[in-house]
């Protein structure tokens, strides 16, 4: 081995991509896509629904304060937390079949990252110009120019972030409220922080990291090719229409030759900086735009668009005429079937979902005590969910037992027969259960509860300790 170390180049250093501006099909969709998008996004927490007297309206909220997620008409508590796992579960396996059938699409029209990426690129293009006249800039001295120009950009970049943070935290504050605060400046210090924080993130994510997050950050890029087969939509590269590629010059035809020219104008306007003419990459976010690119330069030299485009495998290797994805087949029918599963389990389980839950902690240590005239006495600990949006009194039965009487610690003017829960909130009360059978060691009994007015009603299993022996 020859050669000093320090003249190796280990890593090579990052080349910043510079997407070039196109106009066709696919980018008029991506814009279309981004406003509808960030439109859901800043005005959602605006949505009112009415949940009754004192109860918040925001349609959408996660309330930190009260440990409550609202979205619309479910209300979701923390021992709910499942629900939220479903959602999870399912918007997944849902990616997971959309992919199996589109490809990457999700990547390259509505995740977050594309979306403001692109209102980034797009607020750089404005400022300082399209793909030639940004790489003119960059390598050109500091100038006053250069300064104004580049102060521009990153200030427009902060006033987005900004917005974004702020929205965000919109959806964990009532909106109006949290909005007349800050036009007032008359916020909290975790709001403010979470809103630099989130600004700050924005502005490094879609101003600075831009295809990296995709490449390195995100692991869907790393497995979505396990969902991808032959009859799976990608963007791909016409091989056998396109090679053997040349110049295109003036009085020549494409008689013994490929239709494509070698332009590059599909790598200038990649985002992601690859050559979708080398194969599909894990890089490739399939948003189109080189298809609009080459269907640009297509129309230009009167040849059928096409050369570039969305297709499956096999329709791109010439097994198959069509370029739609097969809709039935083996991983789109088990997608399929998960996603019916999880979603009818959702589904009955809010359609099931109780107003009343009732939940029994006995004592561990000491699992009972015999008081003085030989009673025996067991304690518990119990939490009362009431979700509906009233204050109610519950009433407290035991079944299983014989004679028993039960006393509720520390709660003056306070019984089994009367036990207050306040509306949307979590009653705990410590209860002492005597009885003076000892049928056996433990005896299983029934904790209900009900409510004195109606219907309501839950209950729980438990024991009653009678001997420790076996512990």
């Amino acid at each position: 081995m020859s050669g000093n170390v320090d003249d190796i180049a280990l890593f090579e250093k990052r080349e910043k991509v510079f997407p070039k501006r196109v106009w066709g099909r696919y980018r008029k969709m991506k814009w279309i896509v981004m406003i509808l998008t960030l439109g859901i996004y800043y005005l959602t927490p605006f949505l009112r629904f009415d949940r009754g007297p004192n109860m918040p309206d925001q349609a959408i909220l996660i309330d930190m304060t009260n440990s409550r997620a609202y979205f619309f008409f479910i209300e979701i508590w923390p021992q709910e937390v499942y629900y939220l796992t479903g959602i999870l579960i399912f918007l997944a396996v849902a990616l997971f079949f959309v992919t199996s059938l589109f490809g990457r699409v999700w990547c390259g029209y509505m995740c977050p990252q594309t979306v403001w990426t692109d209102l980034f690129v797009w607020v750089e293009r404005i400022v300082q110009g399209d793909r030639v006249q940004r790489m003119r800039l960059r390598d050109a001295p500091l100038s006053i120019n250069k300064i104004w120009k580049l102060l521009a950009t990153h200030s427009i970049w902060l006033v987005i972030g900004l917005l974004t943070g702020g929205a965000w935290v919109f959806y964990f504050n009532d909106a109006p409220t949290l909005l007349d605060g800050l036009l007032h400046l008359e916020v909290s210090n975790a709001v403010l922080g979470w809103m630099i924080a989130l600004t700050l993130s924005t502005y490094l994510f879609a101003g600075f990291a831009r295809e990296q997050v995709c490449t390195y950050v995100c692991p869907y890029s790393r497995f979505q090719s396990a969902m991808f087969d032959k009859d799976s939509l990608v963007i791909g590269y016409d091989e056998a229409r396109g090679e053997t590629r040349g110049r295109l010059k003036k009085g020549t035809t494409f008689e013994g030759r490929g239709h494509c020219v070698d332009c590059k104008a599909c790598v200038q306007v990649c985002p992601m900086g690859i050559d979708i003419r080398d194969g599909l990459q894990m890089e490739c976010i399939a948003c189109g735009l080189c298809v609009d690119a080459c269907n640009g330069i297509m129309e230009k030299i009167d040849l059928p668009e096409g050369l570039i485009r969305y297709d499956t495998e096999s329709g791109l290797a010439g097994e198959a005429a069509t370029q739609k994805p097969r809709f039935l087949r083996a991983r789109t029918i088990w997608y399929s079937t998960i996603l019916i599963i999880v979603g009818g389990l959702m589904t009955y389980g809010l359609m099931d979902r109780k107003s009343l839950e009732l939940h029994v902690l006995h004592d561990r240590n000491p699992l009972y005590v015999t008081l003085s005239d030989g009673t025996l006495r067991n304690g518990y600990d119990i939490k009362i969910l009431n979700k509906t949006h009233q204050d109610v009194t519950y009433k407290l039965r035991i079944e299983g037992m014989g004679k028993y009487a039960v006393k509720v610690q520390g709660a003056r003017g306070v019984s089994v027969d009367a036990l207050p829960v306040y509306a949307d909130s979590v009653g705990h009360y410590r209860l002492y259960v005597m009885s003076e059978g000892k049928d056996s060691a433990r005896t299983p009994v029934v904790f209900v509860i009900e409510e004195n007015s109606s219907a309501l009603q839950d209950s729980f299993e438990s024991v009653f300790v009678s001997d420790d022996h076996d512990h």
